[in-house]
């Protein structure tokens, strides 16, 4: 099966994961427009350029996967920053059903997100005015919709109108114009929806809150779905940068004709229930929604399932990766990890296929998890496995190499397993830390900014990714000799890494 790409933007988690992927299934064949023409951070991409791409790749495609934000905005960021008008989106919607009238037989799967609202202030990703004024705008919008919806405290009631007196009315007017256009697009998408034009379409919710903006755009959208009568056409839920992995799944699913069974097992007993950092519901919820998104199902028993889903949660508190060091006591106490990986060994050796989502803590893997599955040796016999950022861009990915991989290449999926421990343990929850500690301050560098020591840096994690996977995965990966680590800092600061791995005897290069 041939399918069209078009992705969010062109940082490796939204490009080389889903390559990685696609590449782990003889049955796919990716077609996605070079890095060139995808923009560059907050850079818009040229939006005619995409356009023209998009409908010529159309005469081979057996579907599309289309990124709305990449479409009409040129990019994730730039989304952000934009001063489209009407006529623009109106273009964009036009296109769109110019694409269908000339394919009318390709399924057109798109993404558009909830533009997010980061509850701290950085500009790195937002206009200039977050920079200083960002956590207020989230706070304001916040307090607003939980006094609409709840009631607030006496202190709330005071953080609010202090905040209300301080903040610049103008970027209030700026930011809240930006916000209708999108739900605006939103809107529309489902309008196209209900015409034909579109086959299924995800908005997913980047860095979303209980209240606030995403809330109240949320809503909108909910509202319209229920008017057209698209509950099952429309999937709304937590994440951002695994949408391109969740609708390569479904549309390999619907193409296949399959609905995979999947059964999840937990490492605590709270899991289901706790919310995890970044995200406005429950773990249970969102796996819900992730799992209905990629064309699967979900069972109550392994013995009905085509594949175990096992789901690292924390006990009781999350925490960020890089805290591992000093973990809160639930950890341990509230979850036996013990007991959770000797369920996954048992899944594996009675012949069924398990996949990871490693979400114990945000930005990052679990380093007893890791520990202990490389002592049960089973580590290199998992079919999937991501630990990266928040909980649902770890899910969305994991299920989608799980899926894929089911009939996939061996060797094209103990690659990627190592490729994700290097990128979700080794270097978010271990070796960024360091690098921003110890050799930040003595090159005077920031996290957002390596200025001309991006090689550098660069050299000094190839080293230490190296050093740290050698001296921890012990029992594993017996048959792939990583032979050299190569990095790179995608937008040149220490968020994200994307990188080359050579396994002694030939070289795999993940681009």
């Amino acid at each position: 099966m041939k399918i069209a790409y078009l992705p969010i933007d062109e940082r490796p988690c939204n490009i080389d994961y889903i390559q990685m992927i696609a590449r782990s299934s003889p049955e796919i064949e990716l077609l996605i427009p070079d890095k060139s023409m995808l923009g560059e951070k907050k850079k818009a991409a040229n939006t005619n350029r995409i356009w023209n791409w998009l409908f010529a790749a159309g005469e081979s495609a057996d579907a599309f996967i289309i990124s709305i934000d990449m479409m009409i905005y040129g990019g994730l960021l730039p989304s952000r920053l934009h001063y489209l008008t009407k006529d623009a989106g109106a273009t964009c919607i036009e296109r769109l059903r110019i694409l269908h009238k000339t394919y009318p037989d390709t399924p057109i799967y798109a993404s558009n997100l909830i533009m997010r609202t980061p509850k701290y202030s950085s500009s790195d990703e937002e206009p200039d005015y977050y920079e200083e004024w960002g956590r207020e705008l989230f706070l304001n919008a916040y307090l607003q919709d939980k006094k609409a919806r709840e009631k607030l405290s006496q202190s709330e009631e005071q953080e609010l109108k202090a905040i209300s007196a301080q903040l610049p009315k103008q970027y209030i007017e700026d930011y809240e114009t930006r916000r209708i256009f999108n739900s605006m697009i939103n809107v529309s998408m489902l309008n196209l929806l209900h015409e034909g034009v579109l086959t299924f379409l995800s908005i997913p919710q980047d860095d979303s809150s209980e209240f606030g903006y995403t809330a109240m755009d949320q809503k909108k959208v909910v509202e319209k779905r229920e008017q057209l009568r698209l509950h099952k056409k429309v999937h709304m839920y937590p994440g951002a940068d695994e949408v391109g992995a969740t609708l390569l799944t479904r549309v390999y699913n619907d193409i296949k004709g399959i609905t995979p069974k999947i059964y999840p097992i937990w490492s605590s007993t709270l899991g289901p229930s706790l919310i995890p950092l970044y995200e406005d519901r429950p773990y249970g919820e969102s796996l819900k929604a992730h799992i209905l998104a990629a064309g699967c199902q979900l069972v109550a028993s392994a013995d009905e399932a085509d594949i175990i889903l096992a789901y690292n949660t924390p006990g009781r508190v999350m925490q960020e990766a890089w805290e591992q060091a000093e973990k809160d006591i639930t950890y341990t106490s509230f979850r036996n990890m013990l007991v959770f990986v000797g369920d996954i060994k048992k899944h594996i050796d009675s012949g069924k296929k398990v996949m990871v989502a490693d979400s114990a803590y945000a930005n990052g893997g679990d380093q007893e998890l890791i520990i202990l599955l490389d002592e049960e040796q089973v580590l290199d016999k998992l079919i999937s496995y991501k630990g990266w950022n928040t909980n649902c861009n770890t899910l969305g990915t994991t299920i989608c190499q799980g899926i894929i991989g089911l009939k996939g290449k061996v060797s094209t999926i103990q690659e990627n397993l190592i490729y994700h421990l290097l990128d979700d343990y080794f270097y978010q929850a271990e070796v960024r830390k360091k690098l921003v500690d110890d050799f930040l301050p003595k090159y005077k560098l920031n996290y957002f900014d390596l200025k001309n020591r991006e090689e550098t840096i660069n050299r000094i994690r190839d080293d230490m990714l190296y050093k740290s996977y050698h001296d921890t995965i012990i029992h594993s990966f017996g048959d792939m000799n990583l032979g050299k680590v190569s990095t790179y800092a995608p937008w040149n600061r220490m968020f994200e890494c994307g990188m080359k791995l050579e396994f002694k005897g030939y070289t795999k290069l993940i681009l």
